[in-house]
């Protein structure tokens, strides 16, 4: 059987915009939850200034209290190297490193050009993992559309892409549909031409929003061009604060049972999932979105026609 791997970033991107404080100890049920379905790589959260991003400011205490299976790969996001800093000196292994591909939406992402910062994910490497033991990912926002510029160009992308492979190769690269306005053949034409011009000079993974309703479709155009690393969010929570009208991420509810229903392995339990749902649909505020939690259970189960749908035998290259 075939197997994607879905990196849940509900704790971080889905709950960064929600406007009312989520204790600690709700946040630590949710990604408990999330791990008990067998979520095993996420996003817990950020160390980003508190001013900009108040829900993220306990993230420190998070990873204090966090007791995760062995197997699993808590990740936290940095947008500089003094987040970097600290993310490592609070224990992080994983850190997610984000840049965007459109001057304007650096500037208000992270209040920098993008060469600017090129060059700190640069230093960040030599500073403070000069020896290569720290799993580093670099996710690329605005690759497809940019709130403040529309469509952006191709050859940008690559041109930057090109740029940070020469930093270091053999990093995770997520292409990131940020305001969630990429379409299907948009999506499968980036991801193969990465792959082309760039080989197994980094590895690839897919971050996108569903705003206009495209986003299944995007990760099926993805996972046709050879992506099998998808980013989503528990009950399709979320939304970037820095780029306006992006609405939520794509629901991992939805993915799982996208893939299960194609006999594609996730490694986690769909019921179990829609357990931790319910949490994060409780929080104050949030905006919740995705298909599967309105859909009844039976409902789901005559879709495997009785079968476990971790164990349906036709993947998708069997149906080709």
């Amino acid at each position: 059987m075939s197997r994607v791997e879905i990196v849940e970033v509900g704790p971080r991107d889905g709950i960064q915009s929600v406007p009312t404080w989520i204790p600690t100890d709700d946040k630590l049920a949710l990604i408990h939850a999330l791990l008990d379905a067998g979520v095993r790589r996420m996003e817990i959260g950020s160390f980003v200034s508190p001013k900009a991003i108040p829900q993220m400011r306990d993230i420190a205490e998070i990873i204090r209290r966090l007791d995760p299976p062995g197997d699993a790969r808590p990740m936290t996001l940095v947008p500089n190297l003094k987040g970097a800093k600290l993310a490592v000196a609070a224990g992080m292994k994983e850190i997610i490193f984000v840049i965007s591909m459109t001057e304007s939406h650096n500037q208000s992402n992270v209040r920098r050009p993008v060469a600017q910062s090129i060059e700190e994910l640069k230093a960040l490497l030599e500073e403070v993992d000069a020896d290569g033991e720290l799993c580093m990912r670099v996710d690329l926002s605005c690759v497809f559309d940019c709130p403040f510029e529309g469509r952006v160009d191709e050859k940008q992308v690559l041109e930057n892409i090109e740029r940070i492979v020469s930093i270091r190769q053999g990093m995770e690269i997520g292409l990131c549909d940020t305001t969630g306005f990429a379409l299907a053949g948009h999506v499968r034409e980036i991801f193969e031409t990465c792959a082309r011009a760039f080989g197994d000079a980094a590895g690839w993974a897919f971050h996108c929003h569903d705003t206009a309703g495209f986003a299944v479709a995007n990760v099926l155009a993805a996972f046709e061009a050879g992506v099998r690393t998808f980013d989503a969010s528990v009950a399709g929570l979320g939304g970037c604060p820095f780029a306006p009208g992006a609405t939520g991420n794509v629901a991992t509810e939805d993915l799982i049972y996208l893939f299960h229903r194609l006999g594609v392995d996730t490694g986690i339990d769909l019921q179990r999932y829609l357990q931790a749902c319910a949490v994060a649909a409780a929080f104050p505020d949030g905006v919740t979105g995705g298909h599967v939690r309105q859909i009844p259970p039976e409902r789901i189960a005559s879709c495997f026609k009785g079968s476990d749908p971790l164990k349906t035998s036709r993947t998708l290259a069997e149906q080709k």
